[in-house]
Order: C-alpha cells, then sequence, then structure tokens
C-alpha cells in the first residue's frame, strides 16, 4: 500500500471544512425551498393535471441524482481495485454520496402521485389503457404502482446504506487508523458493486424508459450510468480546483491528480458516445417500430436541431477539447469543459425525458411533438431539487475532515505521477 512520500505540512484549517459550510447549506435550502415553492405554484397555475410540473421536476431529479450515483460509484470504485491515487479526492465524493437519502424525500412527487392514480407522467398507470393496449398488457406484471414502489424504496435504500457506511468508515479511520477499516470496504465493494449496477440500470429503465411505455432499450442503464460517471468527474475536478484557490488542500492535490480526473473526463466523455452509437445503431439495424417511433419523435421540427446539438455539445466538441495532455493539466481548461458536461448531462436528461409529454394521437399531439415545452418549471424544479441536495451535502460536510490522513494509501496517493 506505501509510497515514501511525506505528507505536506498544513494546518488544520487548510484540511477541514470551514464554518462557510454553514452559511452556504443556509444559502441552498433557502433556494431549494424557493425553487420547490415556486415550481408548485406554477404546476397548480398550469391547469394541466400537473404533467409539466412532474416532467420538469423529473427532469430536474435524475440529473440531480447523477452527481449522488456518480460519486458513490466513484468511491466503491476506488476501494474494489485498491486504488491508491484517489485518496485526497475521495473523501469530497463520499461525502456528495452520503446525500442521496435525502433524493428519497424529493422522490415523494413523483411517487406520491403515481399512488394517487395520476398518468400525467407514466402513461402506464393509465389502467384504461392496459384494456386496449396489449403491450402494456404484456407488461402489466412489472409496471404496476405496488411493484413500483418497492423498487423505488430497495432503489434508495441499498444507496443509502451503501453511502453511509463508507463515509461512516472513512471518518472512523480518521480516529482510529486501523488497516482494518481499508480490507472491510474492500470486501464490501464487489457485492455491493454488483447491486449497484442492478438498481442503478433498473432505475434508468423505471424512471425514464418507461416513460414510453413502448420503447425498449437494454442499452438505457449503462447509457445513464456514462452520464453519471462523467458527471462525477466534472464534480470532482470542479470542487477541488474551487477549494485550492480558497487556500484548501495545498500540496495534497496536484497537477497529476488533475490529469487523472482529466483522462477520465474524456475517457467518459468517449464511452458516452459509444453507448449513445449503440444504441442508436442497434435499433435502426433492427427497424422495429418499438425503437425507431422513440427516435423519430426525436428528428422533427425543433427536436432535430436539439438533437443535432446534442451530439455535437457532448460528444465531439469537449472530445477535441479534452483530447490533448495539455488540455488535463491546465487547471482553467480542465474547468471550462468540466462545466460544459455537466451542462450537456441535463441537456441529455431533458432530450430523454421530455419529448414523452406529449402523449397520444391526433393532429394537435402530433404538431405539438415538433415543438420543444421549454417552460420556466424547467429552471425552478432544478433549483429546488438542485439547492435541497447541495444544502444536505453542506450539512453533511460540516467541521470534517477533507482528506483522510490516517488512509493507509495516503503515502502512495501523495507520491503519484502520471505516466
Amino acid at each position: 500500500m506505501g509510497g515514501h512520500a511525506k505528507t505536506p505540512e498544513y494546518t488544520e484549517e487548510e484540511i477541514t471544512v470551514g464554518p462557510k459550510a454553514n452559511t452556504y447549506m443556509k444559502i441552498c435550502f433557502a433556494l431549494g425551498i424557493v425553487g420547490l415553492g415556486a415550481s408548485a405554484y406554477l404546476g397548480h397555475a398550469e391547469n394541466d393535471k400537473w404533467a409539466q410540473f412532474l416532467f420538469s421536476y423529473l427532469v430536474a431529479f435524475m440529473f440531480v441524482l447523477s452527481f449522488g450515483l456518480g460519486t458513490l460509484f466513484f468511491v466503491n470504485l476506488q476501494h474494489l481495485v485498491r486504488a491508491g491515487w484517489s485518496v485526497v479526492i475521495r473523501r469530497q465524493a463520499e461525502i456528495i454520496a452520503a446525500a442521496i437519502p435525502v433524493m428519497f424525500i424529493l422522490f415523494l412527487p413523483v411517487l406520491i402521485s403515481t399512488l394517487m392514480g395520476s398518468h400525467s407522467l407514466f402513461h402506464w398507470n393509465d389502467h384504461e389503457l392496459a384494456k386496449t393496449d396489449h403491450f402494456l398488457h404484456w407488461k402489466e406484471p412489472y409496471l404496476n404502482v405496488p411493484f413500483f414502489t418497492v423498487r423505488a424504496l430497495f432503489f434508495f435504500g441499498f444507496w443509502a446504506l451503501l453511502s453511509r457506511f463508507m463515509l461512516k468508515i472513512s471518518l472512523k479511520q480518521d480516529e482510529t487508523g486501523e488497516v482494518g477499516l481499508t480490507n472491510l470496504r474492500e470486501k464490501v465493494s464487489a457485492p455491493a458493486m454488483v447491486f449497484f449496477a442492478l438498481t442503478l440500470s433498473f432505475a434508468a429503465v423505471d424512471y425514464i424508459m418507461c416513460l414510453n411505455y413502448h420503447w425498449i432499450s437494454t442499452m438505457i442503464g449503462v447509457y445513464y450510468f456514462a452520464g453519471c460517471f462523467m458527471t462525477c468527474m466534472a464534480t470532482m475536478a470542479i470542487l477541488h480546483l474551487t477549494l485550492q484557490d480558497g487556500g484548501k488542500l495545498k500540496g495534497f492535490i496536484t497537477t497529476e491528480h488533475y490529469h487523472d480526473m482529466g483522462k477520465l473526463l474524456f475517457g467518459f466523455v468517449f464511452f458516452w458516445g459509444y453507448i449513445a452509437f449503440s444504441q442508436f445503431m442497434l435499433i435502426w439495424y433492427a427497424n422495429m417500430p418499438e425503437g425507431t417511433d422513440w427516435y423519430q419523435a426525436r428528428t422533427w421540427g425543433e427536436w432535430e436541431t436539439y438533437t443535432r446539438l446534442l451530439i455535437a455539445g457532448h460528444f465531439f466538441i469537449p472530445f477535441v477539447g479534452l483530447i490533448s495532455r495539455h488540455a488535463k493539466r491546465r487547471t482553467k481548461i480542465l474547468k471550462f469543459w468540466a462545466f460544459w458536461l455537466i451542462c450537456m448531462q441535463w441537456a441529455d436528461i431533458y432530450y430523454f425525458i421530455m419529448p414523452n409529454k406529449v402523449h397520444g394521437p391526433g393532429p394537435e399531439a402530433a404538431a405539438a411533438k415538433l415543438v420543444i415545452p421549454w417552460n420556466l418549471m424547467d429552471l425552478t424544479c432544478l433549483i429546488g431539487v438542485g439547492g435541497i441536495f447541495a444544502g444536505t451535502v453542506f450539512m453533511i460536510a460540516r467541521g470534517k475532515k477533507m482528506v483522510p490522513l490516517k488512509d493507509p494509501r495516503l503515502p502512495e496517493c501523495l507520491s503519484h505521477e502520471v505516466m
């Protein structure tokens, strides 16, 4: 586990989340409450059975959830592969992932509306459709409210337990320095990774794919995962650059660490492009209505322009921007592309979810499918969900060390060099 690098000299203030976290927590919670309140008011005023609110809310929810799931995967992965290079950035990922329990509370508007029989969001919840649509009737053993609820409880319960376990053991090691606590996390990480893959994949099926119950994609889980991990690495880069600009973590995080974060960020830009193309190619090659109709709705009218911009902005442009070694080792360039790709993650989730808002036959529905339904609630829901999640992160972070100083792999991390 070792290495011979000395721990850099530091003050307690440089490695501990300071009192500003309390201020940021209050600001984020205030923004979150205002955002959710404004969203509820606008949703009620829309007079469309809360359809616009629910779709805007789900976009914001799945976007913010990708931060929690991406960091949770990152933490678990580091223990699974016994990584040394990432020790100095892992604590921040542990803290962000530990905020996942609040996402279940934020999921309640979606869950409660479904339990109350609303089919504004999930059209499969319209029981009259099952009588006339054989495809939905065939899927009823899976697409029903009780099973949907049980799955949600299992997803969020597992994520909450795993994230809290990883942070709790990490903080305990800060006190005792016991090497066995590292071994414990490594043993847990292997079975946890299997359950993580299953829960994330089925969550993507439930909350994205099943918005259109006619659509079938065997790649939706890994597609959403690619965006989650890309978002994680972008967040890690921005967060640590911001902390160091504020005088924190001096000597702990070097250009070598940013280079590795940049490589992972670039790698998942490419991976996202590969998965997106593979999903399209398989559906195009099979030429089955269940798949082609989904893409057809996104290649007409304003959605065609949106699709082209998404392909360019999410793949081709950042691919060129991040491919060089120079871009990964220059902090301002890396920070720019990290912000860019977080925006692209939101745009990608919007692309998957929002076209499903228009449902049903007829000329009015056909005309509406050509138009992107931008709405103020897209912003207010994002502020609301994002504010509550960020506030929870700052609440968890208060007073905690940002570096696990007694981790046995810390010397290896401090001597890390990119080959």
